[in-house]
């Protein structure tokens, strides 16, 4: 009998999964690596990754070593959950966010409500009879119940090594307020040493709700995005028409199998990919290819589930279904292209991770310098200065330095019609050096509309014939013909007279009698198929039509084409300006569209794009992301449709047109509320503004503790005597918080 070896063993054949689960209690980017490298430490492990932006986790395990209790025991460890329950996964993670959002609603108010007493009595009636037992009161309730989070929190990141701005707002809060404490019970001990006992509630109070009404504000942001993917799949049917020996049966959409023959009706949804068996429409198609222009479906056509049938009515045999169709590989997508990006750690998270154990360590040697050469008030001088380099390093000015600044660049944004979801596109949108610009509905209006009509000069004023040419296009259902009806009643024309005989001739027009004369409305393949003649006054303008991306059909009787009428997407009037004004900022500008390589041509000439890509599907375009970032570009990414959402997703900065589809918005990180492309430079500017006040921010808070907590740990002391007023360290403190606060609001009034 053959040797079985174990998993692990080696020639053991291991199949990994890779599954993708919600994360709660996740709370700044700092979380999101903890999580990830607590995941890749499981035994059975291969790989994981942790997206703080939408609060996912997606891990590749072998199954026979790790199962998804382990991972979720793992995650809980460190005090976050994962939700392994896939079914109700996302009504699991939407109950939490909602229930964290309203305790972390409750604990900021309270918290704000008991703070303000204790400042009024720390800055103005510090002499208040029982005044410090007062604040010690009040501020208790704070740190104990509505703060408790941040030390909850902060030990769970010390248990693994581990340190973010939660272990500094604990610390700083934790030490002033204990050592206020001892100060209010027992002034004595200083008294006897010949020092003024100094309390710190107030410090300790205004940072944890300081604190909490900014992740309050981050929470609310996150509460507010819907999720894209599950409009996605909103855009599949629940249950789908069968046809089984000749009658209709209703099934749910997840009972069908392939070799199915489905029945759509006009309006209704595909429920599933397949291929045409009987019947004829148009099909909207623009969540796939972006274009606006239904596709004609006859036998033998592909349909794809989620696009949407017009006015006919077809039959066709389902080929893919379930997890193996388009709409659910768009999804898929979207989710890896979600999930895949590394999480951009907030520079204040990344600041804290090192910055707390250096002030810890600079507080401890400070204790350890006062005791050993510290002469005979040497504990005295040691508790108090290790303490006062703790107090001092608190976090107000580090902490306000990031979100002040991103608060009111997003509100500078939209006075400019910039929607921006969150701080990361903001933080990274100064470094893009390629713009990639969808054609429909970006650069062009989205919508097909009658640029030309061109009369033979005998009949450009016969009011009768564009009656009949109305009374024909109300009766066709191709899609061309709504922008034909909306030109005519420009010019009040509506249908005249009684048309008779009409016919829909497939894939090339349609034709009825009126007043006794046959007249047809189509391509040129029904002009020539009726040897029409073409007169020489619409031979050229038809051709140049043409070659400008224009859609040209011809209106002719048995005899002679009477019109000619070209129909396109019009170029938005902003674009050339807005491409060139990228251009001029060294931005390379790309142009990705599902049309062809003539319209793709003419549209890019016509706007200066000097690179555009014709016959693009959703994932060819999220690949030409990857392929631009593989070459070190920051890549943003302007699109309008559900065809957008996967390279949306995959770009560095992603930006979706207001008008788009909520697909494409919902995974965007900007939103441009007008539908001028002028807003995009206006970001990128806004970024880097913002960006370069950030910095500052930074800078100022950083000066703050680089001369605060030397003074504080008594470096002068040696030379004359100077040991540092805890109030005045107080006033700088605040002083430091407002010069980042004032800084920020600067940017309220720069130009873009």
């Amino acid at each position: 009998m053959p040797h079985l070896q174990r998993p692990g063993q080696e020639g053991w054949h291991t199949t990994f999964v890779k599954k993708t689960f919600p994360v709660l209690e996740m709370t700044c980017a700092a979380c999101a690596v903890s999580v990830e490298s607590m995941l890749q430490s499981v035994e059975g492990v291969k790989a994981a990754g942790v997206n703080f932006a939408n609060q996912s986790a997606w891990v590749e395990y072998n199954p026979d070593i790790a199962t998804v209790e382990e991972l979720q025991k793992t995650v809980r460890s460190i005090g976050y959950d994962l939700v392994i329950d896939e079914a109700n996964s996302n009504e699991i993670k939407e109950a939490a966010q909602h229930d964290h959002y309203k305790s972390l609603q409750q604990r900021t108010i309270w918290a704000s409500v008991l703070s303000v007493p204790v400042v009024v009595i720390g800055m103005f009636f510090m002499d208040l009879p029982y005044g410090n037992y007062i604040s010690m009161i009040l501020t208790l309730p704070v740190i104990a119940w509505f703060g408790r989070s941040f030390f909850i929190n902060a030990w769970k990141q010390a248990r693994h090594g581990k340190a973010n701005m939660d272990t500094l707002v604990a610390l700083s809060t934790g030490i002033a307020f204990l050592f206020s404490a001892f100060n209010t019970v027992n002034p004595a001990f200083w008294h006897a040493r010949g020092i003024h006992p100094h309390v710190y509630f107030e410090a300790a109070a205004v940072i944890i709700a300081f604190i909490s009404l900014g992740k309050l504000l981050e929470e609310k942001a996150k509460s507010n995005t819907s999720s894209a993917i599950k409009k996605l799949m909103g855009l599949q049917p629940k249950t789908v028409r069968v046809v089984i020996d000749g009658n209709e049966q209703e099934l749910p959409v997840a009972n069908v199998q392939p070799g199915h023959t489905i029945l759509v009706r006009p309006g209704e949804k595909i429920p599933v990919d397949g291929i045409v068996s009987s019947g004829s429409s148009f099909v909207d198609e623009s969540m796939i290819t972006g274009e606006p222009v239904p596709v004609q479906k006859e036998k033998d056509s592909k349909v794809f589930a989620g696009t949407i049938n017009q006015k006919g009515s077809f039959q066709f045999m389902a080929q893919k279904v379930g997890n193996d169709t388009m709409l659910a590989h768009i999804i898929k997508m979207v989710q890896e292209a979600q999930g895949s990006k590394a999480p951009v750690q907030k520079l204040v998270d990344k600041i804290a991770g090192i910055f707390v154990p250096v002030v810890i360590g600079i507080s401890i040697l400070t204790f350890i310098v006062w005791m050993v050469a510290g002469g005979d008030n040497a504990f005295t001088n040691a508790l108090m200065t290790s303490v006062t380099v703790l107090v001092i390093a608190c976090p107000c000015a580090l902490g306000l330095a990031t979100p002040t600044a991103i608060m009111v660049g997003i509100g500078k944004g939209a006075e400019n019609n910039i929607l921006i979801k969150d701080a990361e596109s903001l933080e990274l949108a100064y470094k893009v050096d390629a713009v990639i610009l969808d054609k429909t509905g970006t650069i062009t209006e989205g919508k097909p509309v009658v640029s030309q009509m061109i009369w033979l000069p005998a009949k450009a004023n016969n009011r009768a014939l564009k009656q009949v040419l109305y009374s024909l296009e109300i009766q066709s259902e191709h899609p061309l013909a709504e922008a034909v009806i909306n030109e005519l009643k420009k010019e009040q024309v509506t249908g005249g007279g009684e048309l008779k005989q009409f016919e829909s001739l497939t894939a090339r027009g349609v034709t009825g009698v009126a007043g006794g004369a046959r007249y047809y409305v189509g391509n040129k393949q029904l002009i020539n198929e009726k040897a029409i003649k073409i007169d020489s006054y619409l031979v050229q303008p038809a051709e140049e039509l043409q070659r400008q991306a224009n859609t040209v059909i011809y209106f002719a009787n048995e005899q002679e084409v009477l019109a000619i009428i070209a129909i396109a997407d019009k170029i938005k009037n902003s674009s050339p300006n807005a491409i060139r004004q990228l251009q001029n900022m060294g931005i390379e500008v790309y142009m990705l569209t599902g049309d062809n390589e003539q319209t793709a041509a003419a549209i890019a000439k016509e706007t200066g794009v000097a690179h555009y890509v014709a016959g693009m599907l959703p994932a060819d375009k999220a690949g030409f992301v990857k392929k631009l970032q593989q070459q070190n570009k920051v890549v943003a990414m302007v699109g309008d449709g559900i065809n957008d959402s996967h390279a949306l997703a995959q770009a560095d900065v992603s930006i979706a047109m207001g008008k788009g589809s909520d697909i494409a918005m919902d995974v965007a990180k900007m939103t441009l509320i007008t539908s001028d492309l002028q807003s995009i430079p206006k970001a990128l500017v806004l970024s880097r503004k913002t960006v370069r006040t950030i910095k500052q921010n930074l800078f100022w808070a950083f000066i703050y503790n680089l001369i605060g907590i030397p003074l504080a740990a008594g470096v002068l002391y040696a030379f004359n005597g100077f040991l540092l007023n805890p109030m005045i360290a107080g006033a700088a403190m605040a002083l430091s918080s407002v010069s980042v606060v004032t800084n920020s609001l600067r940017l309220k009034t720069t130009q873009l």
